[in-house]
């Protein structure tokens, strides 16, 4: 976790999909409530730049979603990474069978 932490600290070039947006309130909107969500999701607005997904964000998706019978949420997420040529940092195992991207597993 602290090689995570320092990582994401000194990565000058953070980026994350407005879908991890959803996904992180979602989970923790079920977890631990409202607050903690608006909470979570605005520091991650704080620290990172958000990508919207855009029409050729949602055609990679398609391709990759089709292609690995991935998750939609997961496979926008390897979209973007993609389509930016960003190394996609995860601890999902739909990851790690996704040849086109660059992954860093946490």
């Amino acid at each position: 976790m602290a090689k995570t932490i320092n990582m994401l600290r000194t990565d000058k070039n953070k980026v994350v999909s407005s879908i991890v947006i959803h996904e992180v309130y979602r989970f923790t909107m079920e977890k631990d409530g409202k607050e903690q969500a608006e909470l979570r999701t605005r520091l991650l607005e704080k620290e990172f730049k958000v990508v919207d997904v855009d029409v050729q964000i949602a055609k990679i998706s398609a391709k990759l979603r089709h292609k690995y019978r991935i998750p939609m949420a997961d496979s926008i997420i390897a979209a973007t990474a993609k389509n930016l040529n960003l190394v996609c940092v995860t601890d999902d195992e739909h990851f790690s069978q996704i040849q086109e991207v660059k992954t860093r597993w946490i």
